[in-house]
């Protein structure tokens, strides 16, 4: 079964794989000029225009993995020769234009930027504000707005283009969702690795090593059951694999009685979208949860349990990678790794999912399980509020960076009737991460269900559990 979804992310993992067995064989000087030369042989290109360019590239990539640009700190950083030079065309009139009698583009148009000239639309780049209403009104959709696809998925306006038409990510706009990492079809737009600082740990003995999994990770290694998973996990070093969805849990009743406190708020697991509200509206900052993400408060939770823990969180998320490095994360975080980065640890060190077996889950309540969806907030807080008899509760879901900008507009009008918002930059929330290995309508279920196998839906039950364990 194919393990990723695009080839950039089968690129980024065959230089992972070769990086770690060089961290293994004590053979990390070379990398630099070995690995380019297995992950491109030659003597034809594969990717690039020539072969040398591809290995250029390689050695770019090894950077981000062994850190990436430390003056520059970004978890997000541009790879400037994997750019493409993608066209910028804007709004533009295509070859399909039919020449139609009613011309309902040029009618739609607020500038009168669009005449007709021998029966075919002529859009005057100079009166265009590129609004996009006459690629609306098109019947035929001759009409198209080309935009890069990094531009187009960053909902904060934080990439442009340089001089030279390269891609730019302007840090000061930057939330560090990754959005640009997933879509961008070059591989030009990378988050920095922390591999090497977890192969280091996971290699000193002194200290109990813990791996904390997001929710997400039910629907992201399709190939094997969850179980075995966890497992597999414990293979590569780990002392024991916790839930993510343990933190969820301790944090819900806290998120309630901030609301409570508050009148307003705004929660989230997602450090993205906190980084947004501070950035673009930070008039709305005093209504931002304070309780810690569901991250730190399960590190916390460890670490407060065992003296000797070391904490390594795995999952989708792009943006943690900056949230374990602030001053409130560090105590409780001392590295983060990606699912794709994972993947690249079973392999590189012959971990073999199929042929081991399973190790129960059992440390989080269904409504801490579900946080990783659009709404998974949301729900546990509603579900303790009316537990409580209180009947003014009025929360939303904002799925999506596009909907967190509309309802934060929305928020400082003072004219709501909702009163709690929760916010997940990625659409469909967390599951969704840019580094997970799939992206789809199925993880959702797969979240779902897995939430449903809890052994409760009472979130102390299960801290309470949690801790009374770490005690035996």
């Amino acid at each position: 079964m194919r393990k990723f979804e695009t080839d950039v992310q089968k690129l980024k993992y065959d230089i992972l794989v070769q990086v770690i067995k060089a961290y293994d064989n004590n053979k990390l000087d070379s990398i630099y000029i070995d690995i380019p030369k297995i992950v491109s042989p030659g003597p034809a290109p594969t990717m690039r225009c020539c072969i040398f360019k591809e290995r250029a590239i390689a050695q770019e990539r090894i950077k981000l993995i062994m850190g990436g640009d430390k003056q520059k700190g970004h978890v997000i950083q541009m790879i400037d020769i994997a750019c493409d030079e993608c066209p910028v065309g804007g709004i533009f009139v295509t070859p399909s234009c039919r020449g139609c009698l009613s011309h309902p583009c040029r009618d739609a148009c607020p500038k009168n930027a669009i005449t007709i000239v021998e029966r075919k639309a002529v859009i005057d780049k100079n009166k265009c504000i590129e609004c996009g209403l006459c690629v609306k009104a098109c019947p035929y959709h001759a009409i198209i707005n080309q935009v890069r696809p990094c531009v187009e998925s960053c909902g904060v306006k934080a990439i442009s283009m340089t001089n030279l038409r390269k891609a730019t990510i302007d840090d000061e706009k930057c939330i560090a969702c990754g959005n640009c990492v997933y879509r961008c079809p070059f591989g030009a737009c990378v988050d920095r690795s922390f591999i090497i600082d977890v192969l280091k740990l996971l290699g000193d003995k002194t200290y109990n090593i813990y791996a904390i999994v997001a929710p997400s990770i039910v629907g992201q290694f399709n190939y094997v059951d969850v179980e075995q998973l966890i497992t597999g996990i414990k293979q590569l070093g780990f002392k024991r694999v916790v839930e993510v969805a343990l933190g969820a849990d301790s944090i819900l009743q806290a998120e309630v009685d901030e609301w409570l406190q508050k009148g307003i708020l705004t929660s989230s697991c997602c450090p993205s979208f906190k980084f947004f509200v501070r950035r673009n509206y930070p008039t709305l900052a005093k209504h931002i949860s304070q309780n810690d993400s569901p991250m730190v408060e399960t590190g916390k939770i460890i670490k407060q349990s065992d003296p000797k823990a070391k904490v390594i969180f795995i999952g989708p998320c792009a943006s943690k990678k900056t949230e374990f490095q602030l001053p409130h994360a560090k105590p409780y975080i001392d590295c983060v790794m990606s699912f794709e980065e994972l993947q690249a640890l079973f392999d590189a060190r012959n971990v073999h999912l199929h042929n081991i077996k399973p190790t129960k889950l059992e440390d989080a309540s269904f409504y801490g399980r579900i946080f990783a969806k659009s709404g998974g907030i949301l729900s546990g807080v509603k579900n303790l509020v009316e537990k409580a008899g209180n009947k003014n509760f009025r929360g939303v879901a904002m799925n999506g960076i596009k909907e967190c900008d509309k309802w934060m507009k929305a928020l400082m009008s003072n004219k709501l009737v909702q009163n709690f918002f929760e916010g997940m930059t990625c659409k469909g929330g967390c599951l969704n991460g840019p580094l997970g290995l799939r992206h789809n309508d199925e993880i959702l279920a797969n979240v779902d269900e897995f939430g449903k196998r809890s052994t409760s839906t009472d979130p102390n039950v299960m801290v309470e559990k949690f801790v009374k364990s770490m005690k035996e």
